[in-house]
Formats: C-alpha cells, sequence, structure tokens
C-alpha cells in the first residue's frame, strides 16, 4: 500500500479481463495499474486503449514486483489454482476469476496458501453483485420472501469455438454462476449431492477431460435446519437454448424467478393469504421487476460501468455480450476487493466461501461420473 494508502494492482489475462481495466483506472483506491498477457499483440492492444503505461508479457515479473500489492487473475481455468497459489506465496492479495479450481486438492492448496500468506483471496464471481441479486438479498433481509423453501439455479451457454480448454469441459466445473447466488441467499453451504449427466456429445469431446456429458443436473441437501435442497442445471454443449445465467428462490411469503429471455424483467409472485373465505388454494400475484443497479453503492469514478461493456468502443468480448454484461456485477467486485484490502478485511466472497461454492460443483460432477451416487462436500470454515 501507497503512502497515500491507495494500492498498487496488476491484472493478469487481457481477453475478457479488458473489461476490468478501467474500472481499476478509474478506482479512487487505486493509485498504479499493471497489465499482464502473454499474447504480445493483445498487450499492446489493450495498453494503448487505455494508455496504461505498465505492461508484462509473464506473470512471473508480476509476482517478483515487490511494488504490486494485489493481483487479479482473468486466466484460463487450468491455471487458476497454480497462478493463485503462487501469487499468495510471493505475499500479494489475489482475485481470481471463477472457478476457483476444479479439484478439491487444488481448493485446499489455495486455502494453505492464503493462510499461510495473511492475504486476501476473493473469488470474482459476478453472479452475487448481479442488480437480480442484490435486489433478491433485500428482498430476504427485509421479509419480503419469508421462510425460503426451495432455491433453484441454471446456467445455459453454448461454448462451440470457444479457447480449446474448454473442450468438454464437465458443466459442473463451471457452474459457480448458477450454485453461489443458490447458497449465499440460503446464507449456507452445499452438504452432499446427487447429479446425473444428460445428453451425449461428439466423441472428440471426450478425450480431454475424460466427461460424456454436456449437461448435468443436481439436488443437493443443503446444511440447513429445517431442511432445504436446491436444484442446480448446467449446460455447454450440443443443447439448443440461450444463455442465461439464473437462480429462483422459492418462498413463503414471495418467490423471485429469473426471466426466460435475458432482455426480459424477472418476476415476482406474492401470496396474499385468504382470510374471508374458503377456497382452493391462495390468492397469488404477479408483478415484473424494474431493477436497479445499485449505483449507490460504487464510487461517482466507476459508477456508470455498470452499464456498459468497456473492452472495445466498437466490440465487446463475447463473454460479457453473451452475459448481458454480466448484471451490471463488474465494477462491484472491483470495488469490493479494492476497499477489503484498503480496509483491512476480508472480502466477500473470501477464500473460504469461494471454496464452498466451487466444491459444490467439483462433487456434483463426481456423482454424475458414478451414475447420481451420493456424495458428502467437504464444509469449509
Amino acid at each position: 500500500m501507497t503512502s497515500n494508502g491507495k494500492i498498487n494492482v496488476a491484472l493478469a489475462g487481457l481477453s475478457f479481463g479488458a473489461e476490468f481495466v478501467p474500472i481499476f483506472l478509474h478506482h479512487p483506491d487505486v493509485e498504479n495499474l499493471t497489465i499482464c498477457d502473454s499474447d504480445p499483440e493483445v498487450l499492446t492492444k489493450i495498453g494503448d486503449r487505455f494508455e496504461v503505461d505498465k505492461r508484462r508479457l509473464d506473470l512471473d515479473e508480476i509476482i517478483a514486483d515487490d511494488s504490486i500489492d494485489a493481483v487479479h487473475l482473468v486466466t484460463p481455468i487450468p491455471l487458476h489454482a497454480e497462478q493463485a497459489v503462487a501469487v499468495l506465496n510471493a505475499g500479494k492479495h489475489c482475485a481470481c476469476t471463477v472457478p476457483m479450481a476444479t479439484s478439491i486438492a487444488d481448493l485446499n492448496a489455495i486455502l494453505a496458501a492464503q493462510r499461510a500468506s495473511g492475504k486476501s483471496y476473493m473469488g470474482m464471481e459476478t453472479a452475487v453483485y448481479t442488480r437480480r441479486f442484490l435486489h433478491v438479498r433485500e428482498m430476504i433481509s427485509n421479509g419480503e420472501i419469508g421462510r425460503i423453501q426451495f432455491l433453484r439455479g441454471a446456467h445455459y451457454q453454448d461454448m462451440e469455438f470457444w479457447p480449446p480448454y474448454w473442450m468438454g469441459l464437465p458443466p459442473m466445473h463451471y457452474a459457480t454462476h448458477a450454485v453461489s447466488p443458490v447458497l449465499a441467499l440460503a446464507d449456507t453451504q452445499a452438504k452432499a449431492v446427487h447429479c446425473f449427466g444428460s445428453g451425449q456429445m461428439r466423441p472428440e469431446l471426450h478425450e480431454q477431460y475424460g466427461n460424456p456429458f454436456p449437461v448435468e443436473t443436481a439436488i443437493y441437501e443443503l446444511s440447513s435446519d429445517p431442511p432445504l435442497a436446491a436444484e442446480i442445471t448446467r449446460s455447454l454443449f450440443h443443447t439448443a437454448r440461450g444463455y442465461t445465467e439464473s437462480f429462483n428462490v422459492y418462498g413463503e411469503k414471495a418467490t423471485f424467478e429469473w426471466e426466460q429471455i435475458e432482455e426480459e424483467p424477472p418476476v415476482v409472485f406474492r401470496m396474499k393469504p385468504l382470510v374471508t373465505h374458503w377456497g382452493r388454494g391462495n390468492d397469488i400475484t404477479v408483478e415484473r421487476l424494474d431493477l436497479s443497479d445499485r449505483q449507490d453503492l460504487l464510487p461517482t469514478e466507476i459508477a456508470r460501468f455498470t452499464q456498459r461493456g468497456v473492452y472495445d468502443e466498437t466490440q465487446a468480448h463475447l463473454s460479457f455480450m453473451q452475459g448481458g454484461g454480466h448484471g451490471g456485477s463488474h465494477p462491484h467486485l472491483v470495488h469490493e476487493f479494492v476497499r477489503s484490502i484498503v480496509e483491512g478485511r476480508r472480502p466477500w466472497p473470501d477464500a473460504l466461501t469461494t471454496a464452498a461454492w466451487t466444491a459444490a460443483g467439483i462433487c456434483a460432477h463426481e456423482s454424475a461420473m458414478n451414475g447420481g451416487k451420493r456424495i458428502e462436500i467437504p464444509q469449509f470454515n
């Protein structure tokens, strides 16, 4: 941290990661930004586009730079665990795009590095900073939902023609966009899972990960009293469904349901008990929501970034376009990471919470590969 209380940040991975460059540049608590990418053309393009002077081709250079306080990793999934451990072992705070890792052993390695370093680890999970999530969390806190009775999440996305490491990826290894809002809103962890693979993929997509399933769907037992269950479905290939990352919360007083088509508003159902006459069921009303980006939670300098992509004036990155801008989440994520460091507190989600959300998906795929066998999920405390 600099003498004026600001921090120096490095951003590694500039494909989708470029979306975060101007947010860090404009954050009032960031002194300097260094950008890093192994592709010289990408590094030059983004560096010139946003007038960033500090540029590195190798993450090792970032790790060796004592002036850098924190690193945001937006790198390919297979690199997350190794790179996060290296960043933490170097005594730097680490933010990492999801998933945290793809094995329980790697989750434990990151947790061990975080504890040993005393530095922060934050999972940059867009799904828990979207305008929908922030609205429903407020509905729960003010009692509008009532007792939660059931939750459901889904993430449908076709990954054809994406980078090679995506080809054949087990769907539940990248399920946190559906898992995390469900577990966060229920304020608990997943205790156990039964998961089933579904559908058929081209044979060559089996080779990289040994995964035969384009779709996986799971029922989770949550660590809740009274009992609470959640259903999660994730698809990656060969499934004709438009993109969505969604969650539904079914409550005693009200229910929130994500819209079927991304451009439409979400729905809230409210129960009005019949107190004057006997009938077949209570009255249920339906309303469409007009949601706020909650720019009031952000510094003025970065609040505008909830509304549009910043990768390029004419062409946004595919994940940003398909994700609808990830629900306005990007500046909220950056602000939480930066402020947690400045304030000397744990970020949300921290390492333990991110590990719990990730483990739920890892164990679900294990269940699917074993015919739906019940798999106990590690509890992280």
